[in-house]
């Protein structure tokens, strides 16, 4: 995304938008490429592109090139894993020097003192942060749509929504405005928007890239949003502060994989362009079973009361003034203090799921399923829709990603198929991120 060269801003622009970081970053460690030329072109897409798209809810041109300047002064620049790689951090993470609005006019505007662990790892291998990211308010919904600061658009197909929750991420990534978004996904906010726009979201298992995370009662992760699995690969290294995926491979080795079009929810059925997704997967990674995991009947209820019990609790811990919330937050939160009341939710009914989930992959390597069961809503539909509509919408439309947060399983979007304005997409979970990611790279070159 935004790999310049020593040419013209516009001819960078132009020829040479879309790069991997991978390639950027080797660039830069080559001395082919400056820290303030990366920058100065990532700038110059993010104001041609984004005004017709909404990804950032902040950009921060001038703390990017004092990042890039100093970058180059670095006396380990060519040493580090992301030297010179523009990064947007959704708006929900803390950034040195910019304020943190969770997608909410109930939010304070003072700049953070400092930057959160993930941010920081990120600037300590060399990437560079470009700005904030748009979010629905407190995260919670699977569209980007927020009253106080606008929506996101699918760049892929601008009449609709980029989805959620990591909206700005996913269509920021998409658009070649950065090769490399950061967000949080606590029920698919990674997978879902990176389906709709066509790039990789990888949500990483429980624990993996955050210290002792409780956020939603555990089903949080955060992760990287990228254009390939390498990018993923790299960024998941970093973020975790690893040295075990950055180098991921094809595997070579045959695997378990199991295929299933059945959704947890009983009104979320997937239609003809998941459907086709799953079934190229099938063909590609061909030898597969037909199998489906053991989904409780009541796996999404459970989830959903992690999630409202999980937006009260940090509507309790950001203090916010709920008379700014929009009306529909204001149902999650009362929803989610009943629920905190009665000693909700209950600690034993994620773990029993955990327990049967990786039951159930002792005989498959890899799952692969659809992300979204159709595509997001139309550009504009979120601004004003009630918590009843916004959660039946969810329901139908999203309802494949939870299990997987649920059971603290790593999980990946990857791009397959599908058309211009409506790009295919799987979801592929494992037990573990060195098969999960192998088994995306084999994927992924298959379908080249």
């Amino acid at each position: 995304m935004c790999a310049p060269a020593r040419v013209s801003t516009v001819g960078a622009m132009e020829t040479l938008t879309h790069s991997q970081a991978v390639d950027i970053a080797a660039r830069v460690r080559a001395g082919q490429l400056s820290p303030r030329e990366v920058v100065d072109a990532c700038l110059a897409r993010i104001a041609a592109t984004d005004p017709g798209i909404g990804a950032f809810q902040l950009v921060d041109a001038e703390g990017a090139r004092r990042a890039a300047d100093a970058l180059s002064r670095r006396p380990d620049l060519s040493g580090l894993a992301l030297a010179g790689v523009p990064v947007a951090v959704k708006d929900n993470l803390d950034v040195a020097g910019l304020p943190t609005r969770y997608g909410s006019a109930a939010t304070a505007d003072a700049p953070a003192d400092r930057d959160d662990e993930l941010v920081a790892r990120l600037r300590a291998a060399g990437a560079i942060v470009v700005g904030k990211t748009r979010m629905p308010e407190l995260a919670i919904w699977g569209f980007t749509e927020s009253r106080a600061f606008g929506g996101t658009r699918n760049p892929r197909d601008p009449s609709r929504n980029a989805g959620g929750s990591t909206g700005g991420g996913a269509a920021a990534v998409a658009a070649g405005m950065v090769p490399l978004a950061l967000g949080s996904d606590g029920g698919g906010s990674l997978r879902i928007p990176a389906a709709n726009c066509g790039v990789v979201g990888l949500k990483p298992g429980r624990a993996v890239t955050a210290l002792a995370s409780s956020h939603w009662y555990g089903c949080t992760a955060f992760g990287p949003i990228t254009a390939t699995v390498a990018d993923a690969a790299l960024a998941l290294d970093v973020l975790a502060g690893a040295h075990r995926w950055r180098d991921v491979t094809p595997s070579g080795e045959p695997l378990r994989v199991a295929v299933s079009l059945r959704s947890p929810s009983p009104i979320g059925r997937p239609d003809a362009g998941a459907r086709a997704a799953v079934e190229l997967a099938a063909t590609l990674l061909a030898p597969v079973v037909r199998a489906d995991p053991p989904y409780p009947m009541t796996l999404i209820n459970s989830w959903v009361r992690h999630w409202l019990a999980g937006v009260a609790l940090d509507a309790e811990q950001l203090g916010l003034d709920e008379s700014r919330l929009e009306p529909r937050t204001r149902a999650v939160i009362a929803r989610g203090r009943r629920l905190r009341r009665h000693g909700r939710p209950d600690p034993a009914e994620s773990a029993a799921w955990r327990r049967k989930a990786r039951d159930w992959f002792a005989g498959v390597d890899v799952l692969v399923t659809p992300v979204v069961a159709r595509p997001a809503p139309l550009a504009g539909w979120g601004t004003d829709t009630g918590y009843l509509r916004a959660y039946l919408n969810a329901a139908r439309g999203i309802p494949y990603t939870q299990a997987w947060n649920l059971a603290g399983l790593p999980a990946l979007s990857l791009p397959l198929g599908g058309t211009p304005d409506r790009p295919g997409a799987v979801q592929l979970v494992s037990t573990d991120e060195t098969t999960l990611l192998r088994a995306a790279a084999r994927l992924e070159q298959a379908a080249d």
